[in-house]
């Protein structure tokens, strides 16, 4: 029996690749760097926001916590403008509330921005638990967030399920020992998901809709 479900937020519940290019851009281009095309930014992403800094910066930069900086403050209000949900999502989500499953997020972006994003699609209490990078816990593939957030729903992990489309997920959910269900929707392939470990692959929200409640 599944008892709460654990998302990742980008590539997974929302496709912001387009509002975190843009704003990696604009961090690059007051700075005086390179942009960066939506594929490289693709690739950067998944493993918090100062790894996607440090990867868009040139090499061996001499101001990269002046670059971090301005790109978290202006990166924490949650822009939304390119964001949107995924085909069938907001039903599925509903479906699966609607069977008493708890839904969680755990994320590597930043707290606030996170919320931000979050409220911006979703009612204020759709989200058990909305888990992203506060400093208090390592960012995934670290399991502390996970395992703290399935304590507090008191949910065991033997009942959880972990859903995302990154590398990071993939290795999270090993890590907490759970079942992952990865998406084919998101920012990765299959194949390199499955270089990772990843097993259960969900083409679209119906099909893991279908995955969780069989």
């Amino acid at each position: 029996m599944v008892k709460t479900v654990f998302f990742d937020l980008d590539g997974t519940l929302l496709d912001t690749l387009p509002d975190i290019h843009e704003s990696v851009n604009e961090m690059l281009q007051k700075f005086g760097y390179p942009e960066i095309s939506l594929d490289k930014t693709r690739s950067y992403v998944g493993d918090g926001a100062r790894k996607l800094i440090e990867r868009a910066v040139p090499k061996d930069v001499k101001n990269f916590e002046e670059c971090f900086s301005y790109f978290s403050e202006n990166f924490s209000e949650g822009r939304t403008g390119k964001t949107t949900l995924f085909e069938g999502e907001r039903e599925a989500l509903e479906t699966l509330k609607g069977r008493g499953v708890q839904l969680a997020v755990i994320t590597n972006k930043p707290q606030d921005a996170a919320k931000a994003c979050l409220r911006h699609f979703f009612p204020e209490d759709f989200f058990a638990f909305i888990g992203g990078d506060s400093g208090m816990f390592d960012v995934k593939p670290d399991p502390s967030l996970t395992r703290y957030a399935a304590l507090t729903l008191r949910s065991p992990l033997s009942e959880c399920v972990f859903v995302g489309d990154g590398e990071a997920d993939v290795l999270t959910a090993k890590n907490c020992k759970i079942r992952g269900i990865f998406a084919l929707w998101g920012y990765r392939t299959r194949a390199q998901l499955e270089k990772f470990g990843a097993k259960e692959f969900a083409e679209n929200f119906c099909e893991l809709v279908k995955m969780l409640t069989e």
